[in-house]
This record gives structure tokens, C-alpha cells and sequence, in this order.
């Protein structure tokens, strides 16, 4: 039987950008950057009050499941933001929406009140897209 998730991963384009994203400007907690055997750099995240649930910032380049085909339809789809997807949940999504664009990130939508609470669309630079939601209290 199943008990839980803990890992699930981003591709990326880039490790060093995701975690400048994740890191410094979201405030993800690193949980493991390592070098494995074959060379491929194992680095996880995780959200400040989810600890338990680490993200794989998983590249397409230098990725020893992908070969040459399967790495260039992920560096497509990743160019053209069709990869990404998520939900990041915030108590305050203007205020954080205007501190993170202070730090340059990239926003494809503004805060706006939908029937599930406040909302803005948020680029990670790396092909990913999250909907930022200040969810509604019930």
C-alpha cells in the first residue's frame, strides 16, 4: 500500500537558474545537492511548511534517463512553457506578489480575485508556470 509522496520533480533548463528561483527568491529550503556516481547532480527543494515533500530540480541536459530525442522534446516543451504547473499557496498574494517582483520575477498574470481566492500566474524561468494563490478562507 501507498502511505504517502515525498519527492516529485521540475524539469529544468537550467540547475543553477531553478535554484536561484526556488532558493533565493521563493525561499525553498535546499534538502540535498550531491553529486551521484554518474556525474548527475541530485538537487531537491523543499517548501518552508512542507518539508516532507522534496522537488527533484531535474535537468534536461546532462540527464542520464533522457537520451538525445527525449531531452530535445523536453527542452521544446520546457522553451515553450508547456512543462510547468502547480499551485504555490501564500497568505498575502500582493504583497508577495510585489516582493517577488522586486527580485525580478517574472509574472504572467497579476493578482486578481477569482471564486477560489486571490491569484497570479508566476514563471520560474525555466519553462515552469505556477498559479500563486492566496486560497479563500472558508
Amino acid at each position: 500500500m501507498v502511505t504517502r509522496l515525498s519527492h516529485t520533480s521540475f524539469y529544468v533548463l537550467d540547475q543553477e537558474k531553478a535554484y536561484d528561483f526556488y532558493v533565493n527568491k521563493l525561499g525553498f529550503k535546499v534538502h540535498t545537492d550531491a553529486k551521484m556516481d554518474n556525474g548527475f547532480r541530485w538537487l531537491t527543494v523543499t517548501a518552508p511548511d512542507q518539508p516532507e515533500l522534496e522537488i527533484v530540480l531535474m535537468p534536461t541536459t546532462e540527464n542520464p534517463m533522457m537520451d538525445e530525442d527525449v531531452r530535445q522534446a523536453f527542452k521544446t516543451l520546457l522553451e515553450k512553457g508547456q512543462m510547468g504547473g502547480g499551485v504555490l499557496h501564500t497568505p498575502d498574494c500582493m504583497a508577495t506578489y510585489e516582493e517577488l517582483k522586486a527580485k525580478g520575477v517574472v509574472f504572467k498574470s497579476e493578482p486578481k480575485e477569482q471564486f477560489y481566492g486571490i491569484e497570479c500566474i508566476v514563471s520560474d524561468g525555466c519553462g515552469n508556470w505556477f498559479s500563486m494563490t492566496q486560497p479563500k478562507e472558508m
